[in-house]
């Protein structure tokens, strides 16, 4: 589709030639005299760039249009153009939003490189925007439970400042998702965020990995690098399973993280660096310490905000939310329409205990996406999925299916029995003594149910 352009300005003559111009390069053109036909202009064919003239006939002048477009319009690029340029007027314009600002008489070539410059940039500034929303959207924390609420108000309260923090939790719950969440609401959202797994790099090059390295610093190092520390300066450095990294890593990188200085391998030049650190592990880093495995001094180094990532069986009233999240997502990155999801399937995926918790989850949703033909996911889907005989689970619509409150129990009590014996590995004394009946009761509450010892 062809760019349009709105030449405005109030001479004739130089309407006609940039109209000519513009269209033997392949643009649509749109003409207007005046400031006042250039809202009208824009309402009845919305231009991706505005040629406008400075001075025009009128009580309203083209700095006065400009003020008025960026207010209304903030996003669509202007080029000025004047016949009676002088510095301080290119200045004011550009201030005031402009583009560029080019003076009559008008050179032509210099206009289009003017042009295809400002359409390029426009072009990857919505770009940016766009990749900005896609990455606000996954790396959205979802969930409106208690403990999710708690989490979000401390990211919240710590994110705009610079303080370190130190993020806790099981795998798979979320906490790289809480470490972008922190730094695109830091200060430092405009610089880089460089994430360090300490637990993927070998102990031999996490040296050179962090701090970079100089031409001949060892076999291999045909180049200099950069260091991760380098890269993230006047960013954030987003230390990943900090509770795997060496005894003898954790000794170097302790007197970076309090000097802010550097040295690349064998090089001697000192490099001063300003990073926040956010680190994350899935370790209990005091009893890593009492073990021996972790150093004191670093964890009270990184300490400075703890924020726990809660497990997924402890929010259970967010899976709802997620799993429509996830479908919306894969339908959109496998291109094909939207599925749903039964509420009987929603309640078993509730009822699941999920202990690789959200990311478990979410390669779950995935696999039902690609692997269920049709618009709706069934709860026999799911029960299949994740192992379940379908017969053997009971949900919320199972039982409000049954007629009579006795049913009701009968049926509960029969799966939680079903469920106990089965982790029990069929052993009915261990059985009984976990539930908290003898083991003649539980013999006869079996024979009672129905219940086969070992088909069930």
């Amino acid at each position: 589709m062809n760019k349009k352009i709105l030449v405005v300005d109030d001479e004739e003559d130089i309407r006609q030639s940039l109209e000519g111009i513009l269209r033997d390069e392949g643009f649509d053109v749109t003409l207007a005299t005046n400031g006042a036909e250039v809202l009208d202009r824009i309402q009845e064919d919305a231009p991706d760039l505005v040629l406008l003239d400075i001075w025009m006939e009128g009580s309203e002048q083209g700095l006065d249009v400009l003020k008025h477009l960026q207010k209304e319009y903030p996003f669509l690029p202007v080029v000025m153009i004047s016949g009676h340029g002088n510095i301080e007027t290119a200045v004011r314009a550009t201030k005031l939003g402009a583009y560029d600002y080019i003076e009559k008489p008008l050179s032509y070539d210099k206009i289009l490189l003017v042009i295809e410059h400002c359409l390029n940039y426009h072009r990857l500034a919505e770009e940016n925007i766009f990749l900005k929303n896609i990455t606000a959207k996954r790396f959205k924390l979802t969930g409106k439970s208690p403990v999710m609420r708690n989490l979000k108000q401390q990211i919240e309260i710590v994110a705009p400042t610079n303080a370190w923090v130190l993020i806790t939790g099981k795998n798979g719950t979320g906490k790289e998702l809480v470490a972008h969440t922190i730094h695109r609401l830091s200060k430092r959202a405009d610089r880089p965020m460089v994430e360090v797994n300490c637990a993927a790099i070998p102990e031999e090059l996490i040296e050179s990995e962090l701090f970079g390295h100089e031409k001949g610093a060892f076999t291999g190092a045909d180049q200099p690098r950069r260091g991760q520390f380098d890269l993230a300066n006047h960013g954030t450095l987003f230390l990943d399973e900090i509770g795997d990294m060496s005894l003898k890593t954790q000794s170097k990188i302790l007197r970076i993280l309090q000097e802010q200085k550097l040295q690349r391998v064998g090089g001697t030049k000192t490099i001063q660096v300003d990073v926040r650190v956010i680190a994350a592990t899935n370790k209990h880093l005091e009893t890593e310490i009492a073990r021996g495995n972790f150093r004191e001094d670093l964890y009270y180094r990184l300490n400075v905000i703890p924020i726990h990532v809660p497990p997924l069986n402890e929010r259970k009233e967010d899976i709802p939310r997620l799993v429509q999240d996830f479908l919306e997502e894969f339908s959109r990155e496998n291109n094909t329409e939207p599925k749903t999801i039964s509420q009987e399937a929603l309640e078993t995926m509730t009822a699941h205990d999920w202990p690789g918790n959200v990311r478990e989850l979410k390669n779950f949703v995935e696999r039902l996406v690609i692997m269920t033909p049709g618009p709706v996911i069934e709860s026999d889907s799911v029960k299949s999925g994740l192992g379940f005989n379908p017969s053997h689970i009971i949900t919320v619509h199972d039982i409000l299916n049954v007629q009579t409150l006795k049913e009701a129990k009968t049926l509960a009590e029969k799966e939680f029995i079903r469920a106990k014996l089965a982790v029990n590995n069929g052993n009915v004394t261990q059985t009984a003594e976990a539930i908290g009946l003898d083991r003649t009761s539980l013999h006869k509450k079996i024979k009672s149910l129905g219940l086969n010892v070992e088909t069930d």
